[in-house]
């Protein structure tokens, strides 16, 4: 089973920070946390255990990915659909920043 760091560090290669920059991938920032855009948010949300015998036997977080941006045309959504095991929730704008909304089983 992979990391909650992991996953981290794989949004963070998505986003496409340098390692001079301050990385833009939050998990579940508090509010008073000024974020820097464009960035990812994400937190968890839910998880899917499979029973065989009366026993689990697979177990999968699912985290929400927040995708969140200044620029419509963004390409870091499309990066984000692509990985395995996610899921497009639906997209919205709010205080003028485009925000797509996903569910990924990591």
């Amino acid at each position: 089973m992979a990391s909650r760091l992991d996953l981290q560090d794989l949004l963070q290669t998505l986003i496409g920070v340098r390692i001079d920059e301050e990385p833009n991938v939050y998990f579940q920032p508090p509010s008073t946390v000024k974020m820097n855009y464009p960035c990812i948010v994400y937190s968890r949300n839910s998880a899917n255990t499979q029973f065989a015998n009366d026993s689990p036997y697979l177990h999968k977080i699912r985290y929400q990915i927040l995708v969140i941006d200044k620029n419509p045309d963004s390409v870091i959504p499309e990066k984000v659909a692509m990985l395995p095991m996610c899921l497009f929730d639906r997209h919205y704008t709010a205080d003028n920043l485009n925000h797509d909304a996903y569910n990924l089983y990591y």
